[in-house]
């Protein structure tokens, strides 16, 4: 038996060491965790029990037959983020590049497997070089598989990639079907196609971090939810994430306890809108003190910047907020704000999380871009996800609602459930003076009456009694109540 022991001791030791040495000081080097500190860190201390630590690849071509090295390029368990259970997967770049064997697969796809089983969020930490071409279309299956997880486990089990490294070709669609992409700067990658490739192909001469790096799938793609400095700053943020979500569809989000009282009233919010409805002011004050504790998870801060999406809590329990950005763009909707907001609420459904609307929108941006582009399909998205969604929704009107698009804010039309508006709401079809250039074009060379008409339309429309008179506002309350209200 003693001599079992030792042999397992060995085999283990073996294992924990990966690719060797050498190439975990190269990670080191190269400013990058190996993958089993990656999951020491994310993971509470002493929580990780690992699954098929000794599993090898089973391929023989190409002189594969010779190369084996326990766990095959990946590492996968479970273990606790603050005292709650998680699976986790993190590949192994010193293992054959981290690339994806069939094996490989099998071990993700085992923790997927369980993790619907017991309802558990799965968190993959990506480090890889795609596909192992030793294997062919084994490990293009083992992908495959992988996807269809992904497929499965969407809506069910909070779902969150980190890319803490280079992730090509099939490598990228798991990441891209889950719920959350984090990415570190200089450091991680995503494309489809290399820029080696991307040359010959197109002729277009790009480096990987323009292509497919950090910051560009922050602010130009939107791929990604948000990009940090270090490996060790995404991990400790990805703890701070899995705090606010339930564990599956099946469950809520855990209550916790805060410091800030649910009756609070807070006067500087009176002033925060200005007096001329053409300046801009920064929604996200409102956000920071309406929630608890000023504590507002935000994602994708950098990407359609003119809507704010993101995570809080509200008398401890987890909320999503969607609010419109008057310092960008006026607030108003386009095609990349929509498809982001859009996702978002879809998220919030699928989890049980209420969602708060905060809604200052002048329309839809205007322009044969926008038309060009599909504003029409892709501003639905976010039509279609409220009207579908059924979690409590609480939509504030902060000042403007013109249009479609306040229909498409979490209207009362579309099934909120409680809908606000401040006394500096103006819930109409457009602007004053659209409107009345409009109706009354036929004045429009006499500024002193199109002047008062404006003046008459303002006073008729742009406030938020009309809606209320017609039950399509549940009330109106004074901005520094707004959380005691919402």
């Amino acid at each position: 038996m003693k001599e079992i022991i030792q042999q397992l001791d060995e085999k283990r030791r073996k294992a924990r060491l990966g690719g060797g040495q050498k190439r975990i000081d190269g990670q080191h080097a190269k400013g990058k965790l190996s993958a089993r500190e990656r999951i020491e860190l994310l993971l509470d201390d002493d929580s990780f029990e690992e699954w098929d630590m000794f599993k090898e690849h089973r391929c023989t071509e190409f002189g594969m037959g010779k190369e084996t090295i326990p766990g095959d390029g990946v590492v996968t368990g479970y273990g606790t983020v603050n005292g709650r259970l998680v699976f986790v997967f993190s590949q192994d770049f010193t293992v054959f590049g981290g690339s994806l064997s069939e094996t490989h697969a099998e071990k993700i796809c085992k923790v997927m497997d369980h993790a619907m089983k017991v309802g558990a969020p799965v968190i993959g930490l990506n480090d890889s070089g795609g596909a192992r071409i030793q294997e062919g279309v084994d490990s293009l299956g083992g992908y495959a598989d992988v996807f269809q997880r992904n497929v499965l486990a969407s809506g069910v089990v909070p779902q969150i990639s980190l890319i803490m490294g280079p992730c090509a070709g099939g490598a990228v669609y798991s990441p891209a079907m889950t719920d959350f992409i984090f990415m570190v700067k200089d450091s991680s990658y995503m494309f489809v196609t290399g820029p080696e490739v991307v040359k010959t192909v197109t002729h277009e001469e790009v480096t990987a971090e323009e292509l497919g790096g950090a910051v560009t799938h922050n602010t130009k793609s939107g791929v990604a939810d948000l990009a940090f400095e270090n490996d060790v700053e995404a991990l400790m943020m990805t703890r701070r994430l899995i705090s606010f979500l339930p564990p599956s569809n099946r469950e809520k989000a855990p209550v916790v306890p805060v410091v800030d009282s649910p009756e609070r009233l807070d006067k500087s919010l009176d002033t925060l809108v200005p007096g001329n409805a053409n300046q801009p002011y920064d929604m996200k004050e409102l956000i920071i003190k309406m929630v608890d504790d000023g504590d507002f998870f935000e994602l994708q801060p950098d990407y359609a910047k003119n809507i704010l999406i993101g995570l809080a809590r509200m008398e401890g329990a987890t909320v999503g907020i969607v609010a419109n950005q008057p310092l960008v763009l006026a607030g108003c909707l386009d095609i990349k704000s929509s498809i982001k907001a859009a996702r978002f609420v879809r998220f919030c459904d699928a989890f049980n999380i209420p969602v708060v609307t905060l809604v200052d929108v002048p329309g839809f941006m205007p322009g044969t871009s926008q038309e060009y582009g599909g504003i029409i399909k892709h501003g639905a998205k976010l039509l279609y996800a409220y009207a579908e969604c059924t979690v409590p929704k609480v939509t504030v009107i902060t000042r403007k609602a013109y249009g479609g698009a306040y229909d498409v804010m979490s209207s009362k039309h579309l099934r909120g459930d409680v809908n606000f508006a401040w006394p500096s709401a103006e819930i109409a079809v457009m602007g004053p003076k659209g409107a009345v250039e409009i109706i009354f074009r036929e004045e429009k060379n006499d500024p002193a009456k199109i002047a008062e008409r404006e003046a008459e339309y303002k006073s008729s429309f742009a406030n938020p009694f009309v809606a209320d008179a017609r039950g399509l506002i549940d009330d109106v309350i004074m901005q520094h109540e707004t959380s005691k209200c919402v």
